[in-house]
C-alpha cells in the first residue's frame, strides 16, 4: 500500500460506524466521508435521482452526495477537514468498486474530481459481508483495490 493508502487506512472504529450507517439505511445506498476527524454521513439524494450518470437508478443501486452536504464535502478541501475517503454501501452484499462508482469518481475518466480513496460496504439483509478500500493508480488509470475489511454481524 503506498503512503497516501495507509495514511487513509480505515480503523476498525470508524468500519464499525459506517457499517452502522449501512444497516441503517438498507436497503438503500448509504453514503458519506471520512475525515481524520470522522465520520460525515450523508443524504443519499438518489431518492430524487440526482446521480448524473445513472439518474433511472433508485437509492437501492446508486447513491449521490449533493445539496449541503456536496457543499461541506467542497468547503473540507480549503477549509477542512479535509475528506479523504468517500463510502457508500452495496446493498447486494459485495464490496467492489462498478463502473458506475468510477463514473462518478472520475467523470472525465483519466482521474478523479478529487483526491479521495472509495469504500465500498457490501452489506445484505443479514449482515455486512465485506468492505473493500479503492485509491487511484496513474499507472493502471484506474482505480485499484488497496485494502480489504471483514465484515460483521449488524
Amino acid at each position: 500500500m503506498s503512503t497516501s493508502a495507509e495514511r487513509r487506512g480505515v480503523c476498525e472504529a470508524v468500519l464499525r460506524e459506517v457499517y452502522a450507517h449501512a444497516r441503517e439505511t438498507f436497503p438503500a445506498e448509504c453514503c458519506g466521508w471520512l475525515t481524520d476527524a470522522g465520520v460525515r454521513r450523508c443524504e443519499n439524494r438518489q431518492v430524487v435521482g440526482g446521480n448524473p450518470v445513472a439518474p433511472e437508478r433508485g437509492a437501492e443501486t446508486a447513491y449521490v452526495i449533493d445539496g449541503d452536504d456536496l457543499k461541506a464535502f467542497l468547503r473540507g478541501f480549503k477549509d477542512g477537514p479535509t475528506p479523504r475517503v468517500v463510502y457508500h454501501s452495496h446493498p447486494n452484499g459485495r464490496a467492489y468498486f462498478s463502473a458506475t462508482d468510477k463514473q462518478v469518481a472520475a467523470p472525465w475518466g483519466d482521474a478523479p474530481s478529487y483526491d479521495v480513496h472509495q469504500l465500498v460496504v457490501g452489506i445484505d439483509a443479514t449482515r455486512v459481508v465485506e468492505a473493500a478500500l479503492f485509491a487511484w493508480s496513474d499507472d493502471a488509470c484506474d482505480f485499484v483495490e488497496v485494502a480489504r475489511y471483514p465484515g460483521a454481524d449488524l
